[in-house]
């Protein structure tokens, strides 16, 4: 291995660099996932199937800022954070919202000045391509770091413990159950007990900090997680919906105790492995990673095109076409960020 490539392998985390590319590739599968089929049969079974064993990804992302951002030791500057991740966040959510309005026109045949008008209207008003919910709540989510980080870098063991507590009771736990008798039969003021869904991802970026600065003394506990996180996942799932006519997705909620379960589970096991420092390895990860960014706000212009051309999940049993359909996906959008990444102001700014 070269003296430059072993330097910047080993100024990389390759545990959150992979975490990150399975995320990704999870979030497309998500989006891949088709659930119109009778309820129970094989299709629809394989895609709940699907559906919940990477239901975690998107926390997972939130996991990773926070394991990244608030580590301690790392050099942190209020202003430099704003400049070079809030506002790439907002420029990139911006250029992209607008992109997909403006394929949407074209695609319909309605690309007119005032179309164009009431499209820019709506992105600024945050009405975007449903994806990028992503991007608004990771806008939250950075705004809060500067605070976060005087928590973390503060704060006890025992006094993160607890913040943690809270935020498992009011941000995953209490969402929930409350469907659920007695929880449902609660009025008025312990209703606001419930966090807010936007807000309650500020707490998996703590998990993700606290996960990596105070690992479990067992790797196996976390493979316990992750199971137990799936079987409530897809159990819940697959249970709650039956005798019904369309797929329940309470237990598919990014706060629901299953999928915290689930990504604390993935989390955990990621970074308690070992990674040789093998530079083939290492540099196929970290490219990957660098993409994930661009492969997430690009992807669903393939899926869209895709749908348009008739090949969706439903071409074949979904047990195999969903991971197949995925790959083709990750693969056109990764081609997307070779090209955009050579681009010198695109690459620092819209990916």
């Amino acid at each position: 291995m070269t003296e430059g490539a072993n330097s910047a392998l080993t100024k990389r985390d390759l545990s959150i660099d992979k975490l990150k590319v399975v995320a990704i590739f999870g979030v497309i599968i998500i989006h891949v996932c088709a659930y119109n089929y009778n309820i129970a049969s094989f299709n629809w079974t394989a895609s709940v199937f699907w559906g919940s064993i990477v239901r975690a990804s998107v926390p997972i992302f939130f996991m990773c800022s926070g394991a990244l951002l608030l580590r301690p030791g790392k050099a942190f500057s209020v202003r430099r954070f704003y400049r070079k991740n809030i506002l790439r966040i907002i420029a990139a959510m911006l250029v992209w919202a607008m992109a997909y309005k403006m394929f949407h026109l074209a695609a319909g045949h309605n690309l007119t000045a005032a179309s164009l008008f009431q499209a820019l209207k709506e992105v600024l008003l945050f009405n975007q391509e449903f994806h990028l919910y992503y991007l608004q709540i990771i806008l939250l989510v950075y705004l809060f770091v500067p605070v976060m980080r005087i928590i973390t870098q503060n704060a006890s063991k025992r006094e993160l413990e607890y913040l943690l507590i809270l935020w498992l009771a009011f941000g995953i736990i209490f969402p929930t159950v409350l469907p659920y008798w007695p929880f449902r039969l609660l009025t008025d003021i312990p209703m606001q007990y419930k966090m807010n869904m936007t807000y309650a991802a500020i707490g998996y970026s703590l998990l993700g900090f606290y996960l990596k600065r105070y690992p479990l003394r067992r790797r196996v506990w976390y493979f316990i997680l992750a199971a137990a996180g799936f079987l409530i996942v897809f159990g819940g799932t697959y249970l709650s919906s039956m005798g019904k006519e369309a797929l329940d997705e309470h237990f598919f909620e990014g706060m629901s105790v299953g999928v915290c379960l689930l990504a604390a589970g993935i989390f955990g096991i990621f970074v308690s492995a070992e990674y040789p420092r093998n530079e083939k390895f290492g540099k196929t990860a970290i490219y990957f990673s660098k993409a994930s960014f661009c492969i997430f706000l690009s992807h669903v212009f393939f899926l869209d095109l895709l749908s348009d051309l008739g090949v969706t999940a439903d071409i074949l049993p979904t047990a195999i076409s969903t991971p197949i359909l995925a790959g083709i996906i990750f693969a056109c959008s990764t081609l997307v960020y070779a090209v955009l990444s050579r681009i010198p102001v695109v690459k620092d700014w819209i990916i």
